[in-house]
């Protein structure tokens, strides 16, 4: 899920329906839920050869999964990893888990940050059936004949996202932490922007030759890519602490200035993101909040 703020990429490179072949070991197969938050759609990944991994198997549409499971006909499925709980990643494990026999292994379960609200907001965007056979540390590994997968821990677009690193073509399997053709939400309660840049700080000192993100085209670049966008997010907070000096109080104020262009579908994004920089400017000492910190409040910039 993105905040389309970064320049996409041609549509065609990620069509949806078909399986394309995106380097030695891995295929893609894109289903078909385009939108705002999603491109062209989810990116599920077919990783190895005759003994295969399926990372994000996506969204449960009968016709995705019908796909998916003949993309790997005559083959064995060992593993189905999941990055993280959104509704457009998880939820098709279960059949595949079904149809295959293969374990769904990956990000824990969804924990709302506030139990006893429910599911409100984008909480609700998480995939509450979600069920995996084992969940995986940072660091972990899980192998077939052909393939290792690494887990590395990435939260912040989600609390339990996590990217994982294919070891035999020194690529990360991104999920929504880094995509090229857009930056990523981070929304309250369940993202956090402290974390998130924790995250893009992690990955900074990796090695990894290329992404391969849960929507859009491959990440080329990621180190440099990677240090493009934590310096967008630092902008952003800057942006956000000057309209603060400025007398500006509320989320939507601050949106109206500081997102310029930005396509009305996504303003309770945007609103979302500004909160979760605004939380992560309090727990620094660089703003406050009058009472708790949400859409409704009034902030100001803290004294120095």
């Amino acid at each position: 899920m993105s905040d389309s703020l970064s320049p996409a990429l041609n549509r065609a490179e990620v069509a949806t329906g078909s399986v394309t072949r995106v380097s030695p070991l891995v295929r893609r197969l894109v289903a078909n839920n385009p939108g705002p938050f999603t491109f062209t759609g989810t990116c599920a990944y077919i990783v190895g050869d005759r003994d295969v991994a399926i990372v994000d198997p996506g969204p449960a549409e009968p016709r995705h999964i019908a796909a998916l499971l003949d993309a790997v006909k005559g083959e064995r499925v060992g593993h189905i990893l999941v990055t993280h709980t959104h509704r457009d990643h998880s939820p098709a494990a279960a059949a595949i888990r079904q149809a295959t026999g293969a374990p769904i292994v990956g990000a824990r379960p969804f924990q709302p940050r506030f139990p006893d609200d429910g599911l409100a907001g984008l909480d609700a965007a998480h995939d509450t059936d979600y069920a995996p056979d084992q969940v995986l540390a940072d660091g972990e590994r899980v192998a077939g004949r052909g393939y290792t997968l690494e887990t590395v821990a990435t939260p912040g677009h989600s609390a339990n996202h996590l990217a994982f690193a294919f070891i035999e073509e020194d690529s990360l399997l991104s999920g929504d932490c880094v995509m090229a053709w857009s930056t990523s939400v981070v929304a309250p309660p369940d993202g956090s922007m402290g974390d998130y840049m924790a995250s893009l700080d992690r990955l900074r000192e990796r090695n990894d030759r290329i992404y391969w993100p849960g929507h859009g085209g491959p990440v080329r670049e990621p180190q440099r890519y990677v240090r493009a966008l934590a310096h967008h997010r630092r902008q952003r907070e800057a942006s956000i602490l000057k309209r603060l000096e400025a007398g500006d109080e509320t989320i939507p104020e601050i949106v109206a200035r500081v997102y310029e262009n930005l396509n009305p579908a996504l303003v309770g994004a945007a609103g979302l993101s500004t909160l979760a920089h605004l939380e992560d400017l309090i727990a620094r000492g660089l703003a406050r909040a009058d009472g708790e910190a949400g859409l409704g409040a009034r902030f100001r910039r803290a004294p120095e």
